[in-house]
């Protein structure tokens, strides 16, 4: 890939970041992609009739979605070639209720903390709103996206004159010192009606058809290039949709080389643990794959000969050591921006990777071309997890953990290099073609 497709495809890469505040627009977006490139939507709740060299989605939730291509192969030799990310991102989720109103007249928004979120960094940030609407219209439930982008919300510090503490690695308290402010009272006005009569008013939907709602705060502003040569990029989200982004655009450009049968899949509710029907912890994943074989013609004899031959790839973002905070690595395994994807490994299998499933992605970055790199915690550190062990354990399906380096994770803003993103879509690339 030549300088000027670098370009474009880190272009590409933050438009995509911009355009999906919450899992739901992540999947809405993901979706407008695969159309363009042939992909034709699959109901769960309806028959499936499957074509070889067919092109498919399937969506649960409106914020999980797995993509797949019919290869030509033998599916019980070749096998499955799986790319797992996930949609979600920590962030402030509003509660019912919505609104709370202080005696002073102060209207904050009543929000909890979705996932691990780095609680300084929404501080004196401007916070638009965005998520899922549930509405009746003609008497039938129905799902709408909303997105209100403008600087409706915003979180002021509490100044250092009444915190003389707030520099010396303070807290916050989640329930009183973490709801954003939205605006003045108005006389009359009912607390439950101010993010109503918002919606109603920059939606057009109606408050009186609302009858429930997820919704979340993101930062209004928007990511860009950053860098004396604008090498990286800072933007929110990068965690996970990075990889969405990559897996999407190498699954809709790798060539069909005929034989196996490439997967996608973005999962919901990673930063919370997986636990849900769309998580990567449920039976989707599972369900898809046996309904792909069932629909083919093959016996569970077949089946299990598919999943025994696949391969699959758990993609999140990795740590870079970080320049002011160097001690925190591990003394040899020290990933550094631009340096290329990072094989994650854990001894406790917080990561899935073994020796084997490692050495098949290196191979898969040997053959694009591109240079990869390794992470492991320090001993006396913990780390997180990612959605790996659950694709590997309900699966069965040797699993490798990867992602590219990046610092301020989980932050309202991270920071990553933009040819990373360009080397590991590469290296999804040549996984898919069969190369490995």
């Amino acid at each position: 890939m030549d300088k000027s497709a670098q370009r474009r495809f880190s272009e590409g890469l933050l438009q995509y970041l911009n355009d999906s505040p919450t899992a739901f627009h992540a999947v809405e977006n993901a979706v407008k992609l695969l159309r363009d490139n042939g992909f034709k939507e699959l109901a769960e709740k309806e028959q499936w009739s499957l074509e070889q060299g067919g092109r498919y989605f399937v969506v649960k939730n409106m914020s999980c979605i797995i993509a797949f291509t019919v290869g030509g192969g033998r599916l019980e030799e070749e096998g499955f070639r799986i790319i797992g990310a996930h949609t979600d991102s920590p962030c402030l989720k509003i509660k019912p209720g919505t609104c709370t109103v202080t005696p002073e007249g102060y209207v904050k928004a009543n929000v909890e903390i979705y996932g691990g979120a780095i609680l300084s960094t929404w501080f004196d940030r401007p916070l638009a709103v965005a998520g899922r609407v549930i509405v009746k219209e003609d008497g039938i439930l129905k799902e709408k996206l909303i997105r209100i982008d403008k600087p409706v919300f915003i979180l002021p510090n509490l100044c250092i004159h009444f915190h003389r503490e707030v520099n010396d690695n303070c807290s916050y308290n989640k329930q009183t010192e973490m709801l954003p402010l939205m605006t003045m009272k108005e006389e009359g006005m009912a607390k439950e009606d101010y993010l109503l009569d918002l919606i109603d008013k920059e939606t057009g939907i109606h408050k009186e058809d609302i009858w429930e709602f997820e919704l979340f705060l993101y930062e209004y502003q928007k990511g860009i290039f950053t860098g004396s040569k604008e090498e990286f990029i800072s933007a929110s989200r990068i965690d996970d949709l990075a990889m969405v982004y990559a897996g999407l655009t190498a699954l809709s450009e790798a060539k069909d080389s005929g034989k196996p049968f490439k997967v996608f899949a973005a999962f919901d509710n990673e930063e919370v643990g997986s636990a849900s029907a769309q998580g990567a912890h449920s039976g989707f994943l599972m369900h898809i794959l046996n309904r792909i074989c069932k629909n083919l013609g093959f016996t569970d004899e077949a089946y299990f000969r598919a999943v025994a031959n696949s391969l699959a790839i758990s993609a999140d973002t990795a740590h870079a050591v970080h320049p002011n905070y160097s001690d925190k690595h591990d003394p040899e395994n020290r990933p550094v921006l631009g340096g290329g994807p990072v094989i994650k490994y854990s001894a406790s299998q917080r990561y899935s990777t073994t020796a084997l499933t490692a050495a098949c992605f290196m191979e898969a970055c040997a053959k694009a071309g591109v240079p990869c790199q390794k992470f492991v915690n320090r001993n006396d550190l913990a780390g997180g997890s990612t959605i790996g062990p659950a694709i590997s354990s309900l699966t069965t399906i040797p699993t490798v953990d990867i992602g590219i380096p990046m610092l301020a994770m989980h932050s309202v803003r991270e920071f990553g290099a933009g040819i990373d993103n360009v080397y590991t879509q590469q290296a999804f690339r040549a996984f898919y073609e069969g190369e490995v």
